[in-house]
């Protein structure tokens, strides 16, 4: 289950949360194909871009249907699951909660009810204006803000959109969308579909990527190219910042909603995306590896073995040693099958620490004088328990190597950091942190040269986390939190026109419902 304040445990460190991605997203539109395996196999190829909760929503042409449930893909869906969901487009989705927590309710795809039909849509990202966006749905005509329980039907920045989109009967959705958009203000790559289209969309500033991939008998959308890969589609184009994409049995149209304003996440780089995935025509494995050399010319140490912690400094790890001359080696055993777990460690267990998913080579880094590579410190305890655990086992020093430059400052565009309190580089120098994590020395990438090694110019890229510069204007930030659209709402309400078949439901009272009418939909939940 969720801990109490709505988030899973994680499991590099109880206590410690790395940086989290506010979700990933899939889209298909491919008669004769079998589009919710196609999604499933989509999503599992995005699943580190969120955790908590997975769906898919199809569509037959005549109607959508919605199938999700707290956990990961491969737990959510099965091959009964997957053998429901029948039709020619899909809308698949991954989250990781930032607007609104980590409950079903908010699992994604969101689905509304419209004029002509329904509407099915996955988000990626987090919306700054939550609050014009709410006035905004608040008037829309004989729009329902109280679920038959009388709590509100929108829990989160995603539910507002939809409720946009899926708000004007004299509009076409396309129609709509355009008009829409330009009014959302934030990150959002959006994939959303009614019966006959699939559509794909992305804020002008283009902050989290979202891709255009080709099938023999389709299109997909995913916000990786790794995705496209897993799937065997071939790699067209990223969709633009400012565009919307329409496919439909007339093909694909392409319009634009908003000038480009292109800052794409650096961060991205350093550390969400997979590193089989190409950004901006840069392969995001070779920015990693580019990221290492140049620490290495920055920050040199002299050191007997450069060891990664894995698997996301393993890049950045091998570049270090490649520029500095300094041996590579593995000094650190990763458990491959720890991920994010519903089960709380006891007291006892909780001592271990990091080693519940890293584990040292005593032999290998006895006496030796460590460079370990890490691709970005948060709060620093995970660092903290690491250096203890390697001078536990012998190391003769311990130098710290960060492939970012310090985070100094919370991101509102999908990233869930730490608050800026908590942020340890925050209020802190470099010795002062290196000395709070104990180690003998500690270094982190200019800025500059992070920004180099992804082959782009600065000016496309957003680097708040780091210098504070926000490529738009932000309301206070304290109306930006997490659980912002919760606060006046004492327990989540399902949307309008979704019902949930439960454990005191059958699924052939789920499917039996799912057929009670052309634009119907069922959010089907496993037993």
């Amino acid at each position: 289950m969720p801990r109490g304040d709505g988030r899973l445990s994680h499991d590099l460190l109880p206590g410690e949360k790395g940086p989290q991605d506010a979700c990933g997203v899939f889209g298909v539109w491919a008669p004769g194909e079998e589009v919710a395996k196609l999604t499933y196999f989509g999503l599992y190829a995005l699943q580190h871009r969120g955790q908590e909760s997975a769906g898919i929503a199809v569509s037959n042409g005549s109607q959508i249907l919605v199938y999700k449930d707290m956990g990961l893909v491969s737990q959510v869906f099965d091959e009964t699951s997957l053998g429901s969901l029948l039709g020619h487009i899909a809308v698949g989705h991954a989250r990781y909660s930032t607007t609104g927590s980590s409950v079903w309710e908010n699992a994604q795809p969101t689905f509304r009810a419209t004029a002509q039909g329904s509407l099915a849509l996955g988000h990626n990202g987090n919306l700054v204006n939550t609050a014009e966006l709410a006035e905004m749905v608040a008037q829309l005509p004989g729009e329902q803000h109280v679920s038959r329980s009388g709590r509100s039907a929108v829990t989160n920045d995603t539910d507002l959109v939809t409720a946009l989109l899926a708000g004007h009967p004299d509009l076409s959705i396309e129609e709509t969308a355009r008009q829409v958009l330009p009014r959302v203000k934030g990150a959002f790559s959006l994939v959303f579909m009614d019966e006959q289209t699939l559509y794909a969309a992305r804020d002008p500033q283009g902050i989290r990527p979202l891709v255009l991939g080709r099938l023999e008998r389709g299109w997909v959308i995913a916000s990786e190219t790794a995705a496209l890969d897993i799937v065997g589609a071939s790699f067209i184009r990223e969709v633009e910042p400012g565009e919307l994409i329409a496919v439909d049995e007339n093909g694909l149209r392409s319009s634009r909603f908003a000038e480009a304003k292109p800052k794409g996440c650096v961060f991205e780089y350093v550390y969400l995306a997979r590193p089989d995935t190409t950004i901006a025509g840069r392969n995001v494995h070779l920015s990693r590896v580019e990221m290492g050399r140049r620490l290495a010319k920055e920050a040199p140490a002299e050191a007997d073995l450069v060891i990664a912690t894995p698997e996301s400094g393993t890049p950045a790890a091998i570049g270090y040693a490649e520029a500095s001359g300094i041996p590579y080696g593995s000094g650190l055993v990763k458990n491959a099958y720890v991920g994010r777990t519903f089960i709380q460690p006891n007291q006892t267990i909780r001592q271990l620490g990091i080693r519940l998913k890293l584990n040292p080579l005593k032999d290998v880094i006895k006496g030796k004088r460590l460079v370990v590579v890490d691709d970005s410190i948060v709060r620093g305890n995970t660092q903290r328990a690491l250096v203890r655990m390697l001078r536990e086992a012998g190391a003769a020093e311990v130098h710290i190597r960060i492939s970012s430059p310090p985070i100094k400052w919370p991101c509102f565009f999908g990233i869930d950091f730490a608050t800026r309190a908590e942020l340890i580089a925050n209020g802190l120098s470099v010795d002062e942190i290196g000395a709070s994590l104990g180690a003998d020395s500690l270094a982190f990438i200019s800025t500059e040269g992070m920004v180099e090694a992804t082959d782009q110019p600065k000016e496309r890229l957003c680097c708040a986390c780091f210098d504070g510069e926000y490529p738009m204007e932000l309301p206070d930030p304290e109306l930006l939190g997490k659980h912002l659209l919760e606060a006046e709402i004492a327990s989540a309400g399902r949307a309008p026109g979704v019902r949930n078949a439960g454990k005191n439901r059958s699924d052939a009272d789920g499917v039996q419902s799912m057929l009670g009418g052309i634009g119907a939909a069922d959010a089907l939940r496993r037993p």
